[in-house]
């Protein structure tokens, strides 16, 4: 094992040992790690930035001590004079390895972007936003009988707009007379109409008539990434969906990494704060600007998260979600202002953040429950929202119960040997021919299949850089049907697969899936751990849908709904092979998109629907499958492709599953079937 400092990227998660002394750019490169540069490394470009971590990482198993990296020197101090670089962030071709450290790249030191794929669905939605716009003629002042100017402006919007009690910010007190001034005492407000905890508020005014309009924001803040959409507020309409990896991504990729950061390093949960804030500013400053809008005029926003984010938004330590019985500080709905979150909207606008079903089902699974509806369902509907850590609904008119299942971050290609988040050149979908076993894939920013003519041609830009979340599913799932995977998970040896691609990889096989190394590109394969860890997040997740089922009473669903940006982009029919999902009619599977965010697009417009979302969230059941003991005993008949006991009748009514065994007894995957005797 090396004794050289360990290097961690993040959100690649790809790691490697490096001498001491050797630049983060080089280890990067090294490594396959998506770090720009155009200068060589000279320090010119600044194209290479870099944001060190430092503290206890129990994902990572480092300690990153202060020292980690080489001080800050000369060629970025005259950097920093000259243009300025972000707090905390290093110059990667000037950084020098010298101890154990976690390094995340942000956006935009990446050449290949991520792809955040959290569009805003097409949904009907009845158009009753929470706040408005209100054109008055205020009385003009009168030394007879007098009145302040705030006065007589509720006054104008009590009589003319039946608008009682309105309140106003201090600032607008500050901004308040020239404008009813300029205007000749006649404005344009804009007024948020209350809700059960706050009287109505006058949030802006324009002097005369405003012939424009003010804008809101529903937004899905996920652990590995935010989205939001940008929605005119008088038509409903989607201006902008945009999306940024979570920042949080560096200190742990699934949320009890992160609950165990904040615990092991001192104000680690308000460094998780600052970095989730300063990341959604800048998306909505990027959503702002691609909508070609001032971000004053974003007046209401809504939020939808899982407990862990809810908490580290809010500045509330998450550790007692980290440990029995996982309580949250407040399951509520939140009501709150734009600068109680230090976010750079207009500094009076309305945030409503959804409440929390329990624990570890938050907002976002409340969300998708308004969304999706299963109370309101005639039959029996399974809603899985496939993430980090799995959500769950199971539920019809009668009653809807809810649990949360931890899959990790496999299934976005997070712990996996080649494995990478969606951005172009990654590969997306995949086919294994059942005589040659030879793959063929389609890679994101392409819509041709590998072999296809003009492929090479089409991906030059980008290559092929490795394998995100749904190009795993498929390829496991592929492996298993044609031959490649037995049941319990094992990858066969060339001679039993009959496919020279497997390759003994030290004590396993593995499947080589690509090889661009004459090319300069890299050599994707597909490792009997990476197997493993799909089979661990497919059998969480089937387990929790399982569990569900129990209590229900049932052995079986009338439909599932993927919900959730990746359930989007899997393919139903490899997700049942694997055993994702219960046994089901394909056609009765579908995809809800991005149903989180959704939701969070009917509580921005809707006002009505968040009280609705309020009484159905107190009507859920929720089950806690860490303490039910048939949770683990579901978890281990799902390991198995698609399952140890299950039938899957429909399923092997659509594909035949080879009946394969590749354990030799002894470890040995010669294909020769003899057991290694053991030496004395």
């Amino acid at each position: 094992m090396s004794n050289d400092p360990l290097v961690v990227f993040t959100p690649s998660g790809k790691r490697g040992h490096f001498p001491v002394g050797t630049p983060v750019l080089t280890a990067a490169r090294q490594l396959g790690v998506d770090l720009d540069s155009v200068c060589g490394g000279r320090g010119i470009c600044s194209k290479c930035q870099i944001t060190p971590s430092y503290g206890e990482f129990s994902k990572h198993g480092v300690t990153v001590q202060d020292d980690a990296l080489s001080d800050w020197n000369s060629v970025e101090q005259r950097y920093d004079d000259k243009r300025g670089l972000a707090k905390g962030r290093r110059l990667g071709c000037q950084a020098m390895v010298q101890g154990d450290i976690v390094i995340d790249v942000p956006a935009e030191s990446q050449v290949h972007k991520q792809v955040v794929r959290k569009r805003a669905e097409a949904r009907e939605i009845v158009l009753d936003p929470s706040t408005k716009l209100f054109y008055v003629e205020v009385a003009e002042p009168d030394m007879h009988d007098p009145s302040g100017d705030l006065e007589r402006l509720r006054a104008a919007l009590t009589e003319q707009w039946d608008l009682p009690e309105v309140t106003a910010d201090l600032h607008i007190l500050q901004s308040m007379q020239p404008i009813l001034r300029k205007g000749s005492w006649k404005v344009t407000v804009a007024v948020h109409l209350g809700d059960a905890e706050n009287r109505p508020r006058i949030i802006h005014i324009w002097p005369g008539y405003y012939d424009g309009t003010v804008y809101g924001l529903a937004v899905d803040l996920g652990s590995t990434t935010i989205a939001a959409h940008l929605c005119d507020l008088q038509t409903g309409k989607v201006l902008a969906s945009s999306g940024v990896m979570n920042p949080q991504i560096r200190f742990g990729e699934d949320l009890m990494s992160r609950v165990s950061y904040s615990m092991m390093n001192a104000g680690g949960d308000q460094e998780m704060t600052r970095a989730v804030r300063e990341g959604m500013c800048g998306l909505f400053t990027q959503i702002a600007t691609e909508a070609g809008i001032d971000k004053e005029l974003i007046v209401d926003a809504v939020f939808v998260c899982n407990p862990v984010m809810h908490h580290l938004l809010l500045g509330i330590d998450p550790f007692e979600l980290g440990q029995a019985p996982f309580a949250l500080a407040t399951n509520g709905a939140m009501r709150l202002r734009a600068d109680d979150l230090d976010l750079n909207i207009h500094r009076s606008a309305r945030i409503y953040m959804l409440p929390c079903i329990a624990g570890h089902v938050g907002a976002d699974a409340a969300a998708v429950a308004l969304s999706e509806a299963p109370d309101k369902s005639d039959d029996l509907v399974l809603v899985v929202d496939v993430g980090t850590n799995a959500e769950i609904l199971l539920g019809n008119r009668d009653k809807v119960l809810a649990c949360s299942s931890p899959t990790g971050p496999a299934f976005e290609g997070a712990q996996i040997s080649s494995g990478q988040r969606a951005a172009p050149g990654a590969i997306e979908r995949v086919e294994i021919d059942p005589t040659t076993k030879a793959p063929r894939f389609k890679v994101i920013g392409s819509d041709l299949w590998s072999d296809e003519d003009g492929f090479d041609d089409v991906i030059a830009t980008t290559g092929v850089t490795g394998i995100c979340g749904s190009g795993i599913i498929e390829m496991v799932a592929e492996m298993r049907i044609n031959g490649i995977v037995d049941a319990p998970g094992l990858i066969g040896s060339a001679e039993q697969t009959g496919s020279d691609r497997c390759f003994l990889d030290g004590r396993t096989q593995s499947y080589l899936l690509y090889d661009g190394t004459a090319s300069g590109g890299p050599k994707i394969t597909v490792t009997n751990r990476d197997i493993r860890e799909i089979q661990m997040a497919k059998a969480a997740l089937y387990s929790g849908a399982r569990l569900l089922m129990d209590k229900f009473g049932v052995d079986s669903v009338d439909r599932v709904v993927l919900a959730g940006a990746f359930g989007a982009h899997i393919s139903t029919k490899h997700a049942m092979v694997l055993g994702m999902i219960p046994d089901a009619p394909l056609d009765k599977v579908t995809s809800a998109g991005n149903a989180a965010g959704t939701g969070a697009r009917i509580a921005l417009l809707n006002t009505a629907a968040r009280a609705e979302i309020e009484a159905t969230v107190r009507a859920i059941h929720k089950i806690e499958t860490a303490i039910e003991p048939r949770f683990q005993e579901h978890f281990v008949n799902a390991s198995a492709i698609p399952n140890a006991v299950e039938p899957f009748p429909i399923l092997r009514s659509i594909v035949t599953l080879p009946d394969a065994s590749f354990n030799t007894g002894g470890g040995d995957q010669n294909g020769t079937g003899r057991r290694r005797r053991r030496r004395v």
